[in-house]
């Protein structure tokens, strides 16, 4: 297929692009930055400069690659366009992403109207954010919470838009666990590594976690099987904060992490950081396996930390 990648050289375009080409599709992927553009030919595609934020750009860029699949994973994480990761001002940190899973995302679907493309996959997140009720681990049945009076509360709503209008116009969202792996680990394992990431209360909340790889490889299956739906994209093993902070601190080389209090924490840290420690809700990725024949490289965040860490 010719695979159109909005946000090639993003931390998981960079796994997926190389992927796609090794399966034997022409991809054309975009970046931000005509000085990234070399990277994106490196990876064996057509790089194309494109402003997902502006409708005639995207237009452009879909009409000259004549797709017949897009993959949309535009963000601005990244510390060149938001800065240091910042749960506790999340909001702010997270103001472009959510334009670009709003605003972005429907660019991307107009494009894809007009150029009569109906393969469409993006990009979604179920870390630690499945609604806060019943269950530690969720399904794609269940909703991300909408973590309501926190800085979180716009990434929420945004990831909420994604999963309504692609869905809607017969795509597949992947809600993607906590990235790690190549270009995702420094910003993780440093505050580990100087005892500035300590769990905070019970550390009971749980998390889900992805291999860059093991994601890229789940998203080459959704493209070419023409997935429709959500899909939650994450390990065997949703862990507690308890055991997953300690084991990357031990694999990393550092020392055992402090444990703090809530009420300490909250001041320093922020709410959405307490919610992701102390009641967070993981996924299980038993539909992506049943429905995708997908096979994990890393089964789970331990084989993986480990991995990554003794490179």
């Amino acid at each position: 297929m010719r695979v159109f990648v909005a946000g090639g050289t993003g931390v998981l375009g960079r796994r997926l692009v190389p992927q796609l080409v090794a399966r034997g599709h022409e991809v054309t992927a975009t970046t931000t930055s005509s000085a990234k553009v070399g990277l994106v030919e490196q990876l064996g595609a057509e790089g194309l400069v494109m402003d997902g934020l502006d409708a005639a750009s995207v237009d452009a860029a879909v009409g000259k690659a004549q797709p017949d699949a897009i993959v949309h994973q535009m963000t601005a994480i990244a510390v060149g366009h938001a800065g240091k990761p910042d749960m506790k001002h999340m909001d702010r940190w997270f103001a472009g992403t959510n334009r670009l899973r709003t605003e972005g995302t429907d660019n991307l679907l107009a494009a894809a109207t007009a150029y009569g493309v109906t393969n469409f996959v993006a990009q979604g997140y179920g870390a630690w954010n499945g609604i806060r009720t019943g269950d530690w681990i969720k399904t794609e049945q269940d909703p991300v919470d909408p973590m309501t009076g926190t800085p979180a509360e716009p990434g929420m709503a945004a990831l909420r838009y994604v999963e309504d209008v692609v869905v809607k116009a017969g795509g597949a969202v992947l809600r993607y666990g906590w990235f790690y792996g190549p270009g995702a680990m420094d910003d993780l394992v440093e505050p580990v590594r100087k005892r500035q990431f300590p769990v905070v209360g019970s550390g009971a909340g749980r998390c889900s976690w992805i291999h860059l790889d093991d994601a890229a490889s789940a998203t080459v299956l959704a493209v070419e099987q023409q997935a429709k739906g959500v899909f939650d994209i994450v390990d065997d093993e949703p862990a507690p904060a308890s055991e997953w902070v300690p084991y990357l601190a031990s694999v990393a080389g550092a020392k055992r992490p402090m444990r703090v209090p809530v009420w300490l924490a909250r001041p320093l840290a922020g709410e959405v950081a307490i919610t992701v420690m102390t009641a967070g809700r993981g996924f299980s990725n038993a539909k992506a396996k049943r429905e995708l024949g997908w096979n994990l490289r890393y089964p789970t965040w331990r084989q993986g930390f480990k991995a990554e860490l003794a490179n």
